[in-house]
């Protein structure tokens, strides 16, 4: 390849090391990118990504079961039932917030096991005086094909159905127990309009990024290339001249050295912003995450340890941190954005401890005390979770707005009525 010579290997700072006993690369994804690379010259980070993630034959996302205890992460909803509930309760409050509308969508971004969803709608059952007259309905916007399969078995009665004809948006439907009908999508585009709650947990972060390197030239994007010396091994280089990517995306004023930045996920946030400023509703994206002060993010895990991301491409999952300043931009001043938030404050905001106080209170099995404790400091505790994953709300801008002040001779003296707080994002108090 001419241009080899006129790229130069790039230094990320926080990329981990494979054990020294690490599986060889897979052959048909190596074999994929490299001939990729060989026609087409070094590839952005973003197609590497996208490639080793949810290509549609050897994607990581596509043939592999990657949650729970034998996969490669473990997340939240799989830790304890408690955080589940508290999203139900979360998308319940939004609702009324919201004027109880008489049709309620859940959308559910990357379901995962379903587990999220599965806690979310017991929470519905039990809340079912509330939630009486409206029209429920379950939309789980998934590409892989497996776990579709997992999460009909964990949501639907029947296992759910390959949905008939091929001009039909949905491509599997079901029915829970109770009867509510869930459906499945490819893309958040062919999710029904209509008022919606939007929940993505651990999504974002999993959506391609594009890595720039501040150079004495300017930005300049990271690629993949296939290292010279080990023709069976990929390694980062700086691309020589400018990218349409390195041209566009980095913010002018910018002053980290390095920057990753997720197109997609702006586009995704720009979808769902139209969305509620349209059809009412909200949006909860639940992520590792900051608010534009981190660099190099990008990282690998394969069996609950750190991989090098460019070993074994599509044996292990891939992930990069979410730039909330960026979702925050991107989603434009259609909506109201609140947070991000620390999951421990969103979690302790919305009355996780009173809720684990009932539970101990209930629980007289000194094994499952011990397991609510320990699920609770995952969750909470700085040290884990606590205050790696942030809560981050997209909102109809009439939800923040103050409501009307009543009008009358003897009102009018009153202070104008306040808005509703937003659940989780504020500390509430009882009175």
């Amino acid at each position: 390849m001419s241009n080899m010579v006129l790229l130069k290997v790039a230094a990320p700072s926080r990329l981990c090391s494979s054990p020294p006993n690490e599986d060889r690369p897979r052959p048909s994804m190596l074999r994929h990118l490299t001939s990729k690379i060989k026609a087409t010259g070094p590839i952005p980070v973003a197609e590497y990504m996208r490639e080793v993630l949810t290509n549609p034959v050897t994607g990581y996302y596509v043939r592999n079961n990657m949650l729970g205890p034998d996969g490669d992460f473990i997340t939240s909803p799989e830790i304890s039932q408690i955080f589940g509930e508290l999203i139900g309760v979360w998308i319940i409050s939004e609702w009324m917030a919201s004027g109880r509308p008489r049709r309620l969508q859940l959308v559910e971004l990357g379901p995962g096991r379903g587990s999220l969803a599965a806690d979310v709608l017991r929470v519905f059952g039990q809340l079912r005086s509330v939630l009486a007259e409206a029209s429920v309905s379950l939309h789980l916007v998934e590409v892989s094909p497996a776990l579709s399969l997992v999460q009909a078995g964990s949501l639907t009665a029947d296992g759910g159905r390959a949905a008939n004809g091929e001009d039909e948006a949905a491509y599997r439907r079901g029915e829970t127990a109770a009867g509510l009908p869930v459906s499945w999508y490819r893309r958040l585009e062919d999710v029904p309009a209509g008022f919606s709650i939007f929940v993505a947990h651990e999504f974002f972060d999993a959506l391609p990024i594009h890595k720039f390197q501040r150079t004495e030239r300017g930005w300049r994007e990271v690629l993949v290339d296939i290292d010279p010396e080990k023709p069976d091994a990929l390694r980062f280089v700086v691309a020589p001249a400018p990218t349409l990517a390195s041209a566009t995306l980095p913010q002018e004023g910018e002053r980290r050295p390095h920057v990753e930045v997720c197109a997609e996920g702006g586009v995704l946030v720009q979808q769902l912003a139209r969305r509620i400023a349209e059809d009412g509703g909200a949006a909860l994206i639940a992520d590792y995450g900051h608010d534009g002060t981190k660099t190099d993010t990008f990282r690998g895990f394969k069996g609950h340890r750190l991989h090098h991301v460019l070993d074994s491409p599509g044996s292990a999952d891939l992930t990069a941190d979410v730039d909330f300043s960026y979702l925050r931009r991107m989603a434009g001043g259609g909506v109201a954005c609140v947070g991000p938030v620390t999951q421990r404050s969103f979690l302790k905001n919305m009355g996780i401890d009173a809720r684990m106080q009932a539970l101990l209170r209930s629980c007289g099995d000194p094994a499952v005390r011990k397991q609510l404790l320990a699920s609770y400091d995952l969750l909470t505790s700085p040290a884990h979770m606590g205050e790696r994953f942030h809560f981050f709300g997209l909102l109809h801008p009439s939800r923040l707005q103050a409501p009307p002040t009543p009008q009358g001779l003897k009102l009018e003296r009153r202070r104008s009525p306040a808005p509703l707080p937003v659940a989780g994002f504020a500390e509430l108090s009882y009175t």
